[in-house]
């Protein structure tokens, strides 16, 4: 790494700050206009839409001082988001920034992905400073102004990021793919059995229809994040795109849900929904369910519990605390239930569409899996650019 310099954060940028809230506050939010990013639009590597305000044009004036501009690097600087970091798509341009987000904006002598790519290597130490001193996990200017940033020559940087951004669109690509796919399945249950539901159809009652099991978590004793034992799901936190993401496993598994069962969120927030990926544990704050007549019938078990959400989420307005849903309240919800011979017809139509979102899921994983071995390697020098050959498949 002889080559390699080290710089702090504000020597290779222009710009680095957090935003404002306009004048009134939320309260004053518009349903389009100019994107006004928050803390929930920054994930870790990406951008989500979901939840994005806007403001007009006279709030953002008063908010020009924190304009985003194309190629800027977005920041959460604030709470259990901390320290993720994304950079935003130029359709949601032009857009300002909340309190919670900072804009990390580079200079020429540095690659902006590059920074983007070493800001999410750091990830694990930034967290640690953000715990330390405060009430709230928090990263201040000063501390991100000063973190220490080595960099090889700007051929070099552009290089790596090249590599780890390749990465990157494949997985978007995936992503963006498996979205399409699912509203395409989804579009399809709408039309047979909302649209041109048949007036025989009886009503009934979901226990009439599904088999589920409610959760229960097992001591915290038995937990571990080594591999030891069952994948464990206890909620919301847990829930990914389809699938679940494995950060808990339980050496004493009490109940379980099996392979593409539809697990519900039965604990705030109620109604989050993913699909069991394998065998696995389900935790209090999780549900898992499969039709009676044949447990096989997972695409229809899916949609047709993506189809009651309006009903389910209501109960996130129940509880002294927090919103709750229970066995008893599954049991009763009312549902028309179509006879099998459609219920049949529909699963072969769109368990096609189903097994593409599992197996892009699984090229997901793959590539995640890869461009996180990858990221530590190459900004720390350890994996050489010259040496490096990068082979990933359709598996």
């Amino acid at each position: 790494m002889s080559e390699w310099k080290e710089y702090k954060l504000k020597d290779l940028t222009y710009k680095i700050g957090s935003g404002s809230t306009p004048r009134g506050g939320s309260n004053t939010y518009k349903t389009f206009g100019i994107s006004l990013i928050r803390s929930q639009n920054v994930l870790d590597f990406l951008f989500t839409d979901s939840g994005l305000a806007f403001i007009d044009d006279k709030q953002a004036k008063e908010l020009d001082s924190v304009t985003v501009k194309e190629n800027d690097i977005l920041f959460n600087i604030t709470g259990d988001s901390v320290a993720r970091c994304c950079m935003v798509p130029s359709q949601y341009l032009p857009a300002r920034v909340n309190q919670h987000v900072a804009i990390v904006r580079t200079n020429e002598k540095v690659s902006n992905k590059y920074i983007f790519y070493y800001l999410q290597f750091l990830k694990p130490e930034l967290l640690i400073s953000a715990e330390i001193g405060a009430t709230r996990n928090a990263i201040t200017k000063a501390m991100l102004e000063n973190i220490d940033i080595s960099i090889p020559p700007l051929p070099e940087q552009r290089t790596i990021a090249s590599i780890l951004s390749s990465l990157d669109d494949k997985i978007d690509l995936l992503q963006r793919q498996n979205n399409t796919l699912e509203k395409m399945a989804e579009t399809l249950f709408r039309q047979w059995f909302v649209e041109e539901a048949k007036e025989e159809w009886e009503e009934g009652k979901l226990g009439y229809e599904f088999d589920f099991t409610m959760g229960q978590s097992p001591a915290g004793i038995s937990f571990n994040e080594n591999g030891v034992g069952n994948p464990m799901y206890q909620g919301n936190a847990d829930f990914g795109f389809r699938f679940p993401n494995k950060r808990v496993y339980t050496t004493d598994p009490k109940r379980f849900a099996e392979k593409y069962d539809t697990l519900i969120s039965v604990r705030a927030p109620v109604g989050a929904q993913n699909m069991a990926r394998e065998k696995c544990c389900i935790g209090r704050g999780v549900a898992a369910f499969r039709y009676k007549k044949n447990n096989e019938f997972y695409s229809y078990t899916y949609y047709k519990m993506m189809s009651l959400m309006d009903d389910i989420k209501q109960f996130n307005e129940t509880g002294t605390v927090f919103g709750s849903i229970s066995k008893s309240d599954f049991e009763n919800l009312d549902i028309v239930i179509p006879d099998y011979t459609t219920i049949k017809k529909f699963q072969e139509k769109v368990q096609f569409i189903d097994n593409k979102i599992i197996n892009n899921s699984k090229q997901i994983q793959s590539i995640t899996k890869l461009r996180d071995t990858l990221l530590p390697k190459l900004m720390s020098g350890e994996v050489k650019i010259k040496k490096i050959n990068i082979l990933y498949g359709e598996n």
